[in-house]
């Protein structure tokens, strides 16, 4: 678990593992693993930025096939929702609330892979990212330390700060030997951050995870 300041890119919690003395790996820097829906504001975001697409929009809930070689793929990818709902449509708000697996291919049938990866790497994801498909869907194995960075950029108006550590260093009488100077670079428009952080809001309001918001009682 990783948690930051989104405008001065200061750690605030980093839980690398549950005993240093018999856990000695860094699963927030060093671990990475597919990231699975959580990759999917990446393709959101970028649909937001370049084709100015709006969260009413609606997309249909049907299968689609985007066919091999089109973007380099070597095969064909069908993507399947889990629900097994292909009827209708969605707008994108409630399409990324509820993780609908065809209506988030469709977006990056229309803006292509390499742009999506080019913002996550603009994000400050340093891990490989295939410029194939099925990013849409989480395939890249991506660390903590990288998403919670990169998650950060939406909180922060489209600018991405490096998180650091170690705001400065003195020497025992005081005397200031380094000053950490924020890295930061704009990487979506603030409209764009804004739009996105208000579809990610539906995720725990009315879809996937709004258990999350319901409170916890004891049994007495």
């Amino acid at each position: 678990m990783m948690s930051m300041d989104p405008q001065t890119g200061h750690v605030k919690a980093w839980l690398g593992g549950m005993n240093y003395r018999h856990f000695q790996y860094d699963m927030v820097k060093q671990g990475k693993r597919q990231v699975g829906s959580t990759f999917k504001p990446f393709v959101y975001a970028t649909a937001m930025d370049q084709l100015h697409m709006s969260p009413c929009d609606k997309l249909p809930l049907s299968q689609i096939t985007i066919e091999a070689n089109k973007y380099g793929n070597p095969e064909a990818w069908s993507p399947k929702n889990d629900d097994g709902n292909y009827g209708g449509d969605k707008t994108l708000t409630d399409a990324l609330a509820n993780s609908v697996n065809t209506i988030t291919a469709r977006l990056m049938d229309k803006v292509g892979p390499q742009p999506v990866a080019d913002l996550a790497r603009r994000l400050g994801i340093t891990s490989n990212i295939p410029e194939v498909p099925s990013i849409a869907l989480g395939t890249p194995d991506i660390s903590v330390y990288e998403m919670v960075g990169a998650y950060s950029a939406f909180a922060n108006q489209g600018v991405y700060t490096k998180p650091v550590m170690i705001e400065r260093i003195e020497d025992k009488n005081g005397t200031v030997l380094y000053q950490f100077t924020p890295e930061t670079r704009d990487v979506l428009s603030a409209e764009s951050a804004y739009v996105t952080v208000k579809l990610m809001e539906g995720v725990t309001q009315s879809g996937s995870g709004a258990r999350l918001r319901r409170t916890w009682m004891p049994k007495t």
